[in-house]
């Protein structure tokens, strides 16, 4: 039995329960009616459904009492039958629910099949935590949407690294192929661990006098090629002034200078120098190396507090309330620009200005960006289906960086597992041309550091 935020949450939820039987109830159809105009996700989700719906009906060929068959309109995805309610229910609630309420007409009809349906287990779906204790305090089996979770747990999510172990050169050591070719060493493996590494993926040694750090290049079976590592945290490798001070810090800056990786995604708590990693390596690109043409930075507008209302101005001036973390880190990168005194920082200020425009989410259908080094900030506020508007405007020579903390998700209805980034993350791990890191460490201050780890 599914309840309405399903459809609306998911409207391909239909398809998804395999051998199982579909109900959806009057009331559900008259929510989806109350809640589809509009420009919202929620209410191009539910005109979606609709559609889906309609087509779904509209193409059986028996009648609906029967009940619909979904495989031929699933494509084989489910075998089950999709029952619509077609007649009054009349179930005495306890006197305690309203029955002028939707949720407990609901609750109703479910009490009505299992009622009818003794030998069935009859289980509403239902992605309202309320809606599910009051099921189950009337007896009733009720269970949340799963299947839009790309993960159970975020623990599990892929870090981007792998520590090897002490007695790694020993199992893997036996026939290593190891050669150099532009100021980096390659070495070429076979061994137990190998099937498990994936393309772009981290190694390090976690002691030792001379640690290595490589990373991935290529996979094949049993064998792998690693590659050294360009050193970050050495000053003469420095990124606009900025030096890696730590692992996970270096392994992103290898990500972000690489004109091989097109798509990287950075996870980390507040302080672990995500945006400012990204905008040093965005800097010497467009102004140094001239391999962009500028800096594009989006985010997600969703307030953690009250909302302030209209904003006055254009496009850029609208977003800039939201862009004080670009602010910020451009007062400490434009700090490491050199001497010039105050004019020459202000030019500095007004040149990388101009190489960096702000855009909202809400004009990106439709774009392409060539040559453009596509930032996209707070990135665990988006849904999966924003996620995929927003890569897919990449034209040739664009390489998008999605940034976010899966910690602090503002977006209600997105959890940890469900979240765009995550989604992103586990999808695009393995491919060459994408790279992802977990940066572990604070580099704010020990204060920031203190109260992320207490608080």
């Amino acid at each position: 039995m599914l309840d309405t935020n399903v459809l609306m949450h998911d409207p391909t939820s239909l398809f998804r329960f395999e051998e199982h039987d579909l109900f959806v109830p009057i009331m559900t159809l008259e929510e989806l009616d109350n809640n589809k105009k509009g420009t919202t996700e929620i209410a191009r989700n539910t005109r979606q459904a609709s559609r889906l719906l309609d087509e779904i009906v509209s193409g059986a060929l028996e009648g609906i009492d029967e009940g619909i068959g979904l495989e031929e309109p699933s494509r084989g995805l489910a075998t089950g039958r999709l029952f619509l309610q077609t007649e009054a229910i009349n179930v005495t609630l306890p006197a305690a629910l309203p029955t002028a309420r939707g949720d407990n007409q609901i609750l109703a009809v479910v009490m009505h099949l299992a009622e009818r349906h003794p030998d069935r287990d009859v289980i509403l779906v239902s992605k309202d935590i309320n809606m599910r204790i009051k099921a189950r305090a009337l007896g009733l089996a009720a269970q949340d949407y799963f299947n839009d979770k790309v993960l159970e747990d975020s623990d599990l999510l892929y870090t981007g690294t792998r520590e090897l172990p002490s007695d790694f050169w020993d199992t893997h050591g036996k026939g290593m192929q190891s050669w150099k070719e532009e100021g980096h060493t390659y070495y070429r493996l076979s061994g137990p661990l190998a099937p498990e590494m994936l393309v772009n993926e981290f190694v390090y040694e976690g002691s030792g006098d001379n640690p290595l750090q490589a990373w991935v290049k290529e996979r094949e079976g049993r064998n792998v090629v690693l590659e050294t590592l360009v050193d970050y945290a050495h000053q003469k490798n420095n990124v606009w002034g900025i030096t890696a001070r730590n692992r996970e810090q270096n392994f992103a800056l290898n990500l972000l200078m690489n004109p091989e990786i097109d798509f990287v995604t950075l996870l980390g708590q507040a302080g672990t120098g995500k945006t400012l990693l990204t905008l040093a390596a965005g800097l010497t690109q467009v102004l140094e190396t001239k391999r962009y043409s500028e800096i594009i930075m989006t985010r997600v507008t969703v307030p953690v507090g009250e909302d302030i209302g209209f904003l006055p101005g254009t496009e850029e001036e609208k977003m800039a309330p939201w862009m004080g973390a670009l602010e910020d880190n451009l007062d400490v990168l434009n700090g490491t620009a050199g001497e010039g005194g105050d004019w020459g920082r202000a030019a500095t200020r007004d040149l990388i200005r101009s190489r960096i425009k702000i855009k909202s989410l809400n004009f990106m259908r439709g774009r392409t960006f060539l040559n453009k080094f596509l930032i996209i900030d707070e990135a665990q506020n988006l849904t999966p289906k924003q996620m995929k508007t927003l890569i897919t405007r990449a034209g040739p020579g664009t390489k998008v960086i999605c940034m976010g903390n899966i910690a602090q998700i503002d977006t209600p209805y997105l959890t940890e597992g469900s979240s765009g980034l995550t989604f992103v993350v586990d999808r695009f791990k393995g491919w060459a041309h994408s790279g992802h890191i977990t940066l572990q460490r604070g580099e704010r201050s020990r204060l920031a550091d203190y109260a992320a780890d207490i608080l």
